[in-house]
């Protein structure tokens, strides 16, 4: 890879960055190219989307400098950083749920007739043409609230693409996306690459780091171990320089039997809005200690199969057992003390309350366990709290701390444990690894085989084909709200699942079910 044909367009020297208690950056020195990708990775808490928030002006460095084109510039905000062209689509998406596509597209930057009203007829068509180059038709009058994540995230790569950014970051942008939607990206990268712009890329998925990335900076514990042009490396060398080791454990060797039926579900539907059926006569059992994976591909169904399991639509047909017992409880709460419990997609909307503590966070859906009469046993709490953080091994300085202070990767471990403590008899995970770095999945992973060896039942949606393989037990594949494949763990191929997700499949971008906007607990 030619330096000289990817100039330095912005640096960072001796960057510092201290928040109360942690050092999130530490003397960090960045040269980010322009024309090219450069792949940003480590392990959450590394450090990574805390500089790329300097560079986009959320942050300022507590010591250090960044410089652009050459002249030191310091950003007070986001609208100062974009200014100078620097875009970014956060990992936890920025968006307004109850506007539309257009609007977000738009915000704070209006189209407008002689500075007088708001074109909205121009914005629309602007949001169209965006959409065409991402190749998606989301409709530009579409409530953002009632788009999928993956659709969702569309909409924010379509926000920053808007802007004409020199600089563009896109932190785990492939996070919620389909294979699909994962290809028709990187060909806007390419394209991004040809104009000149330089592209800052985070993820956890080596192989997208390897396939896209022209040069690559690693983190760890907030000090840059290793900057270099990405060719000849591959992902025994990211590993090492991540965690020291080259290992992608998920601790499929832990075996154990597998116990009487411990959940089922029978005929389980979901009407769609505009016609359709989201979920479409889905059936399923689950026995004691079972993994169950369940594929395919966006639009498939999956999650809101799992959000019927746990009662987020009262609307939903079909039949639910426990332990060969009717489910009768119609409530998320009733549900969830009948033994259930969901791991949501979207940590930071629906799992988490992020201006309550990490501790608070944690025990939100089982704080009768530690309340006698009126009075909370605190002692009892912080005590367990600090059991599920030594198990699940969230990076923290204190639980008290805001749980928005966590990176991504540990927001998802309390999920988890929040889940964990509520004493399931079923597991309901959605994307579980969605946002984790490699040492995180492998911590995780471990402790959902563990759990299952316990006795546990665990159903798990996941879009890593490589994940499905090495953990399920048993897999089964959902296209167009039904069930198109089933699989023992023994005979599964990857091409055989693939080929399963693809019958019927729906596109991307069809409009989700009606799906009222109840917290869960």
């Amino acid at each position: 890879m030619s330096a000289e044909r990817h100039p330095v367009g912005l640096r960072i020297r001796g960057g510092t960055k201290v928040y109360p208690g942690t050092r999130a950056l530490k003397a960090v020195d960045f040269d980010l190219r322009m024309g090219a990708v450069n792949v940003l990775v480590g392990e959450n808490g590394a450090g990574k989307s805390t500089m790329m928030k300097v560079i986009a002006g959320v942050e300022q460095l507590t010591e250090g400098q960044v410089l652009m084109d050459g002249a030191e510039v310091r950003f007070n905000g986001t609208d100062e950083a974009r200014r100078h062209g620097i875009g970014i689509v956060f990992q936890e998406l920025n968006l307004f749920p109850n506007m539309t596509v257009a609007e977000n597209i738009f915000i704070n930057r209006e189209i407008t007739r002689g500075r007088v009203d708001i074109d909205m007829s121009a914005q629309r068509e602007e949001t169209r043409k965006l959409m065409r180059r991402l190749e998606h038709d989301i409709d530009p009058d579409a409530m953002v609230g009632d788009l999928r994540v993956g659709q969702q995230q569309i909409v924010e790569i379509a926000k920053s693409l808007a802007q004409d950014a020199r600089v563009l970051i896109l932190d785990e942008p492939t996070s919620a996306l389909s294979a699909a939607e994962v290809e028709i990206l990187f060909r806007v990268i390419a394209d991004l690459k040809r104009q000149g712009v330089g592209i800052v890329y985070i993820s956890h998925r080596l192989e997208e780091l390897i396939r896209i990335g022209d040069y690559i900076t690693v983190l760890r514990d907030g000090a840059i171990t290793g900057a270099r042009s990405m060719q000849g490396v591959d992902v025994d060398w990211i590993v090492r320089a991540m965690i020291g080791e080259a290992s992608k454990d998920f601790a499929k060797e832990v075996e154990h039997d597998y116990g009487a039926e411990i959940f089922r579900a029978e005929d389980v539907t979901l009407p769609r809005i505009g016609g359709g059926m989201a979920v479409d006569h889905v059936s399923m059992a689950l026995r004691a200690g079972e993994i169950l994976g369940v594929y395919g591909l966006m639009g498939a169904g999956r999650s809101e199969f799992l959000e019927c399991v746990i009662g987020r639509h009262p609307h939903a047909g079909g039949s639910f057992f426990v332990d060969g017992r009717p489910l009768k409880a119609r409530s998320v709460a009733g549900r969830i003390r009948r033994g259930i419990a969901l791991i949501p997609e979207d940590r930071k909307n629906d799992g988490l309350v992020q201006m309550l503590s990490i501790r608070e966070n944690m025990t939100l859906s089982s704080l009768g366990a530690f309340t006698t009469g009126f009075h909370m046993n605190l002692s009892k709490e912080r005590g367990t709290v600090r059991d599920f953080v030594r198990r699940l091994t969230v990076k923290i300085a204190s639980m008290e701390n805001p749980v928005s202070s966590l990176s991504g990767g540990n927001q998802q471990k309390v999920v988890i444990g929040k889940a964990l403590m509520t004493r399931p008899r079923v597991l309901l995970m959605d994307e579980p690894s969605r946002g984790i770095d490699i040492g995180a999945k492998a911590e995780v992973f471990r402790t959902m085989r563990k759990l299952a060896a316990d006795g546990l039942g665990i159903i798990f949606v996941t879009s890593d084909i490589e994940e499905l393989m090495a953990l399920s037990d048993r897999i089964v594949v959902m296209s167009n709200g039904r069930v198109t494949g089933e699989f023992d763990r023994r005979q599964a191929t990857e091409t055989a699942v693939i080929a399963a997700s693809a019958k019927g499949h729906a596109p991307a971008n069809m409009p989700p079910a009606n799906m009222p906007k109840e917290e869960i607990a």
